[in-house]
């Protein structure tokens, strides 16, 4: 029987590398994301591609009766979930502490580390009753080191980071693995969506160097789920080879 990969944020970036990659693979695929119409054009894709079954929860993460109902009411067959990743995330705005937009700051937490937690809560029941299971949160470069002027999303992955370790302990007599994956810089739509759609803003950042892809994540990612049952990675930070830490880079080299 084909194991089941529950994906947050599919709709875009690492969260569709990662959807690409396991559906290579042979997994059936839960992708969840807030548009539904590139979730669409993804399952088609997928499933011509690769032969496999995609079921798609267009939902928000932060609405947390929505995730509960949908996760409540999934098909039987649908219901063994072997690996959640939970990706979905953001950051928005760039600026001092006290220039900060407090609504940025509210649905940076609600999305990054309230939305992660609601639909833990809701699939982990699903993998008590399996006998196991393996969730694998996205965290930050941002969640080991903070960096000027990303105070508040630099707090939520840190958050990612400290609860990934909770999980872990909590879970442990259950036979469930948590890991936590971190990137580096990677160059998808993250600085776009930080900087309301300056596209050259976002460009910026990533000039003079080769950042990570969403496809170098979800190599990542896809590693740490192959793992044998008696082994687990539980922590993996993945960097640009022109970067070093949070703010020192190589560039034009």
């Amino acid at each position: 029987m084909s194991k089941t990969i529950f994906i947050t944020g599919a709709s875009s970036g690492i969260g569709e590398a990662c959807a690409e990659i396991f559906a290579a693979a042979g997994y059936q695929l839960i992708l969840c994301a807030r548009r539904q119409d590139r979730l669409e054009t993804l399952r088609r894709k997928l499933e011509k591609q690769h032969g496999i079954a995609v079921l798609n929860l267009a939902l928000d993460v932060r609405e947390g009766d929505a995730v509960r109902k949908a996760i409540g009411k999934l098909p039987f067959h649908w219901k063994r979930i072997d690996v959640l990743v939970n990706n979905a995330g953001l950051a928005l705005g760039f600026a001092p502490i006290d220039e900060g937009n407090p609504a940025d700051w509210d649905r940076m937490i609600d999305t990054n580390v309230k939305g992660l937690l609601i639909v833990s809560q809701a699939v982990i029941p699903l993998m008590k009753k399996a006998g196991g299971g393996h969730i694998i949160n996205i965290g930050s470069i941002a969640g080991v080191e903070a960096y000027p002027k990303g105070n508040v999303y630099c707090a939520t992955k840190h958050a990612v980071a400290s609860l990934s370790k909770g999980m872990r302990m909590d879970l442990l007599p259950h036979g469930i693995k948590v890991s936590l994956v971190s990137p580096g810089a990677t160059e998808t739509e993250f600085s776009v969506v930080r900087f309301r759609g300056d596209a050259q803003k976002a460009k910026d950042v990533y000039r003079g160097y080769q950042p990570l892809t969403g496809a170098d994540i979800a190599e990542a990612v896809f590693f740490v789920a192959g793992m044998p049952p008696h082994a687990n990675i539980n922590e993996m930070l993945t960097m640009p080879t022109a970067q070093a830490s949070a703010t020192v880079f190589h560039k034009g080299g």
